[in-house]
């Protein structure tokens, strides 16, 4: 929660007043792929928590002239996920993506296609995300 929740909202209030004595501007919140899908642990749960916090300084900061974009991408192919075996997006495209969103005045950009089927399934059933919940549903014979 320190660093996907409260450092970005910190940043961000930091950068508040500057942002406005400037004539306003844009700030982009990086989200991920677990902004919607949980796993095991708390991270889903503080990206989670980012998103929502995203959705509230974009209402609380657009009178102030301040645009707030949330860039939703799984696995970028950094030294961050050097060691995960599982499809990564290009930083450039990832970064282009971004910035073309911001131009177009995207509120939510989803850089790939992992991100962008997750999001396609928050209004199915629990099931469809998380396949583990599914049971098995024992026949019996009439």
């Amino acid at each position: 929660m320190e660093t996907n929740f409260y450092g970005p909202l910190l940043v961000t209030r930091a950068f508040v007043p500057i942002i406005e004595r400037n004539g306003g501007g844009h700030v982009l919140n990086v989200h991920s792929a677990r902004s919607w899908l949980a796993d095991e642990t708390a991270y889903g749960a503080s990206k989670a928590a980012l998103w929502s916090q995203t959705n509230s300084l974009r209402l609380e900061l657009q009178p102030g002239g301040i645009a707030v974009t949330g860039l939703h991408v799984a696995y970028v192919d950094t030294a961050m996920a050097a060691g995960v075996d599982a499809p990564k997006a290009d930083p450039r495209d990832v970064a282009v993506a971004a910035l073309d969103g911001i131009e177009a005045g995207a509120h939510e950009v989803l850089a790939d296609d992992i991100t962008r089927w997750v999001k396609s399934q928050l209004s199915a059933d629990l099931e469809a995300l998380y396949g583990q919940l599914k049971k098995e549903h024992a026949r019996t014979d009439s």
